[in-house]
């Protein structure tokens, strides 16, 4: 009672050597085949080969009718001591016995460590055709696709399991790699679409269910926006991310129309900054329409908002309609704290400087702008023509 005591304490406190010493010890004391199975299995987590090796062969000789088990382990410490060919031995004598699927995979096991893969393979082949164990074929595929180059026949595996049975989380992720590797974003967004439809109703993998959609997401966005709008209209997870989809693919009165709709569930004062950005932008009369883009960028910034974009946004419109140019410049300098390299930042501040007749800061600013970007944005090069002349009508004007 005093060792059982002990093992169970030792087992509590994931003390492995202990717990051996003390499941090796009841069964030399009491020879119950449970004692036995326990001192194996630890002497295996704790790398004793030799006397898993002594352990194994004392089963197979005392419990006949647990012999099969007992030979599995026996022949794993052989193998894992390097003992290959004693472990083929009884392996190849086992399979005559008995043609389990783990019995074909104990024999591949040690061609693999063995290094002798065309063998391996062909044992993995026959224990995988028996039992459809996402294990055994990561096993196969594995030797299939970085031993054997035969990287066709790999997928094939995987992309019929995944066809026929769930979407194992081992098996998905083994074909995500390929797919990745290859570049085959259409292999990648089936296999995530799957894993998201598998997942998405259980509660206990909200997290992952969240990391795939946005997987998702971001490669459908590089592969075709509309698809990425499609499934964001179908699924309503991300709506803010919706609107940046709308907006970048010019869908100005969706963007619009899904934000106002936010703002109004939300009062979120973030939203008041897009709305300003997406009306100025949808006005065909823009000058008509700065009143009340203004008063929803004040509104938004008032909350106390750090947003980049929408303080050089708002001070550019009071740059370029010379509403408040000082202004302005405040606002675009607040917005470089946050990106100090953003071009379009740059050139705000460089055209604001333009406003106020202060030249040569403005030169300095785009000159750089310039020299590090090939930009052939119109808005930039006429800001730079502007600047030029600026600069040359200041230089002249001191020159006389």
């Amino acid at each position: 009672d005093l060792f059982i005591m002990l093992a169970l304490d030792s087992e509590k406190k994931l003390n492995d050597k202990e717990s051996f010493k003390y499941y090796n010890q009841l069964y030399k004391l009491t020879k119950k085949k449970i004692y036995l199975k326990k001192a194996i299995g630890y002497s295996l987590k704790i790398n004793n080969f030799k006397q898993a090796q002594i352990l194994t062969q004392e089963g197979i000789v005392k419990f006949p009718k647990d012999k099969k088990i007992f030979t599995y382990q026996y022949i794993l410490a052989l193998t894992l001591q390097g003992k290959y060919h004693k472990a083929l031995e009884i392996a190849k004598k086992l399979l005559k016995e008995d043609q389990s699927a783990g019995s074909y995979e104990m024999l591949a096991n040690i061609y693999y460590s063995m290094k002798e893969y065309k063998e391996a393979i062909k044992y993995y082949e026959s224990a995988y055709a028996k039992n459809q164990n996402e294990e055994t074929l990561i096993k196969l595929t594995n030797i299939l696709y970085n031993y054997l180059k035969q990287k066709d026949v790999a997928l094939a595996y995987l992309e019929t399991y995944v066809q026929t049975n769930k979407c194992h989380p081992k098996v998905c992720n083994k074909l995500m790699l390929i797919y990745q590797e290859q570049g085959n974003i259409d292999g990648m967004l089936s296999i995530l679409t799957r894993m998201y439809n598998q997942y998405k109703h259980n509660p206990q993998h909200v997290q992952t269910t969240l990391f795939i959609q946005n997987l998702i997401i971001s490669l459908l966005e590089k592969k075709d926006i509309k698809k990425a709008i499609k499934f964001l209209e179908e699924t309503k997870i991300d709506q803010n991310k919706l609107i940046n989809l709308y907006y970048q693919d010019k869908q100005l009165d969706k963007a619009l129309k899904l934000t106002k709709k936010l703002y109004r569930e939300t009062k979120n004062p973030e939203l008041l900054g897009k709305i300003a950005m997406y009306r100025f932008e949808m006005a065909d009369n823009k000058r008509t329409a700065l009143k009340s883009v203004i008063a929803n960028f004040e509104l938004a910034l008032s909350s106390g908002i750090n947003n980049a974009a929408f303080q050089n946004y708002y001070g550019y419109l009071l740059i370029d309609y010379d509403l408040d140019v000082n202004k302005g410049i405040k606002l675009v300098k607040q917005a470089l704290k946050t990106a100090p390299n953003n071009i379009a930042y740059l050139d705000s501040l460089a055209w604001g400087y333009y406003k106020i007749k202060e030249c040569d800061k403005a030169y300095e600013i785009m000159s750089k702008i310039i020299t590090i970007t090939s930009t052939k944005d119109p808005e930039i090069q006429l800001h730079w023509n502007r600047i030029k002349d600026c600069k040359k009508k200041k230089k002249d004007k001191k020159q006389k």
